[in-house]
């Protein structure tokens, strides 16, 4: 059988399946003592398993996934080979981790249902401080920061009850509430029940507007531009839109729920493509619950699957394996 390729020949192939994670042996590299002491004890090797991830991010090949279960932040550091947890102690503990982002400098931005706080951590999960409260959100959903690190964008997803479905905006550095956008409606610039935020091209801000199915797109200023989908079963609809992410050509990518695939729109939100399929087998490009999606520098999709507790990752065709961030290179230290 030949590799998964996206789409399928005789289509010219953009994707190729790469890997599945699914706890910290899939990332960790053994020693020869290691290798030794298992073929003496027959013993297996073991690792730390995703229990219920959510939202995930990258920076420089290593994998930040929130664990809503387990109440941390999972990180895969590829390069080193290694595996940690943030937030699992204080400062900084937290309790229902969803949404998170990390920026240009691999700053991690955490977005925390239960506590109404997005938490910051440096690279290496040092605390540095926390956001929010119950006087600023009703429900928060996720996280979004721009890559400068300067501005800070939180979804307020609401509720039935609520009327605050919303996009929040803060300044990083100070904490200081710099502008809201959009309010509970079905009009142009008006949400029910918003999940997730991306930044794009040309700095343009792309919302995943659940219960309208649809993704609304708005200048860098906040102000409405545009918006693509709708409710229905075909190619270029949306069932029950998730998360949402943009690549390094301002290309944007839309989990699906139901669908069990991400689709892929160009900036204008044309559809190009879609990865991925329904199926409770749960193998490479199989989904019953997915969520999160992240894009790296090098174009790497990460899609995350609730109901497998997986991440799958998918690399450009034309990107040869041994190439980008996502590579173990031996002898790499961490600081974690």
């Amino acid at each position: 059988m030949g590799p998964l390729l996206y789409p399928a020949p005789p289509d010219e192939p953009r994707f190729i399946f790469e890997r599945t994670i699914t706890n910290s042996s899939d990332i960790e590299h053994d020693t020869s003592d290691d290798t030794l002491r298992r073929l003496v004890t027959g013993g297996q090797k073991g690792g730390y398993f995703l229990t219920k991830p959510y939202a995930v991010a990258v920076h420089k090949g290593r994998i930040y996934v929130s664990d809503s279960a387990d109440r941390a932040i999972k990180v895969f550091d590829v390069p080193s080979g290694k595996y940690f947890t943030i937030g699992d102690s204080e400062p900084g503990m937290l309790a229902k981790p969803l949404g998170l982002d990390v920026d240009r400098a691999g700053r991690v931005y955490v977005a925390d249902s239960t506590q109404k706080m997005i938490f910051i951590y440096d690279r290496d999960g040092k605390f540095l401080r926390k956001i929010g409260g119950n006087e600023l959100f009703d429900r928060i959903s996720s996280v979004t920061v721009d890559p400068g690190g300067r501005r800070i964008y939180v979804v307020d997803i609401g509720g039935v009850k609520s009327e605050n479905h919303r996009i929040r905006v803060f300044e990083t550095a100070t904490g200081r509430h710099v502008m809201d956008i959009g309010k509970r409606g079905s009009g142009p610039g008006e949400f029910n029940l918003p999940r997730d935020m991306a930044i794009g091209k040309e700095g343009r801000l792309y919302v995943v507007d659940g219960g309208n199915f649809r993704v609304q797109i708005f200048n860098a200023d906040g102000t409405y531009r545009d918006s693509f989908g709708s409710v229905g079963r075909q190619l270029g609809n949306f069932a029950r839109p998730k998360e949402i992410a943009t690549d390094p050509d301002g290309n944007v990518y839309v989990a699906d729920a139901a669908f069990g695939n991400f689709q892929v729109f160009n900036p204008d939100g044309e559809l190009l493509m879609f990865v991925g399929s329904r199926s409770e087998r749960g193998g490479p490009g199989e989904y019953i619950l997915p969520s999160g999606i992240a894009i790296d520098d090098d174009g790497r999709v990460y899609f995350v699957d609730q109901w497998f507790a997986k991440i799958d990752i998918f690399r450009p065709y034309h990107l040869p394996a041994d190439q980008g961030y996502l590579v173990y290179r031996p002898g790499r230290t961490t600081t974690k």
